[in-house]
């Protein structure tokens, strides 16, 4: 029996990482890491089932649909998954997200009374786009920091960049994913490649840089400012809905389900509630 519950709680574990690399698009902030993601069961059938829930009942629905589908996919990339199951709760459109998420639709076709006009993937690329820059100016300004000049900073390639240790621990943690994006929209893959660029891949020049990273300091600001409002009104939502079980399970961390296998910042069970038991049922 012992063999069986740590098997369990390993599957557990390994939902709760792939979620963890799930991000809101305009926050590019991991969801587990935001509180978003308030339960996840596995059962005996390889079924996972992931409750979440967002600051407010209206929050954008093509935010939320594109969550709930990129926690599909990220979880259904595990090779023993059969079926993962995302529950969108206490939000304007739930019944949609939740039924067009699983049945596999296009966010125009799950929800056609709320699509702008643009398809879900141009939505995607105007955010990625802000990742890639607010990832970029925090690496620019800690090799800044680490003692580099303009003009290297905008000759360094790749290879350079990835021998680069920082002591700052936003910057060891944009450092990667950063590099990510870079490979991921091909600006950058091979050694000699300039690590650099702006998002359409032209080089920046020493003259250039100082402008470019005022504009990207906008961004950061925006970013920063409605990650604020979000946690702030995610936690006050928490109480609303929770009561005073809110008072002992904070937002601000994400909620490991209780593997002990440090996976995320805490190891209690998080709050369960008549809504999301109900949910699962």
């Amino acid at each position: 029996m012992d063999a069986v519950l740590l098997h369990h709680d390993q599957r557990t574990c390994e939902v709760w990482e792939r979620l963890a690399l799930v991000t809101d698009p305009e926050l590019d902030e991991s969801v587990t890491e935001l509180g978003f993601v308030e339960l996840v069961t596995v059962d005996d059938n390889c079924g996972v089932d992931i409750v979440f829930r967002l600051p407010t009942y209206w929050c954008s629905a093509n935010f939320a649909f594109l969550m709930a589908d990129d926690m599909r996919r990220a979880v259904s990339s595990l090779p023993w998954v059969r079926e993962a199951r995302p529950r969108l709760l206490d939000h304007m459109v739930a019944d949609e997200i939740n039924r067009g998420v699983r049945e596999g639709k296009s966010f125009g076709d799950a929800l056609r009374d709320f699509a702008s006009g643009g398809s879900l993937e141009e939505v995607r690329e105007k955010f990625r786009r802000k990742a890639f820059e607010r990832r970029q100016e925090v690496m620019v300004l800690a090799l800044r920091e680490a003692g580099y000049d303009d003009q290297a900073i905008c000759q360094m390639n790749l290879s350079s960049y990835d021998r680069v240790e920082f002591g700052s621990e936003e910057a060891a943690h944009q450092k990667p994913r950063y590099r990510e994006l870079l490979v991921e929209r091909r600006l950058a893959w091979l050694p000699d490649d300039q690590a650099f660029v702006t998002y359409e891949g032209s080089p920046i020049t020493r003259h250039e840089l100082a402008p470019y990273l005022q504009r990207l300091r906008g961004v950061r600001i925006n970013m920063e400012f409605n990650s604020a409002l979000c946690r702030g009104l995610l936690a006050a939502r928490y109480r609303e809905l929770d009561g005073d079980n809110a008072g002992q399970t904070p937002v601000d961390v994400a909620p490991c389900g209780g593997c002990g296998s440090g996976c995320a910042a805490r190891s209690v069970d998080p709050p369960v509630t008549a809504e999301n038991s109900a949910a699962l049922a």
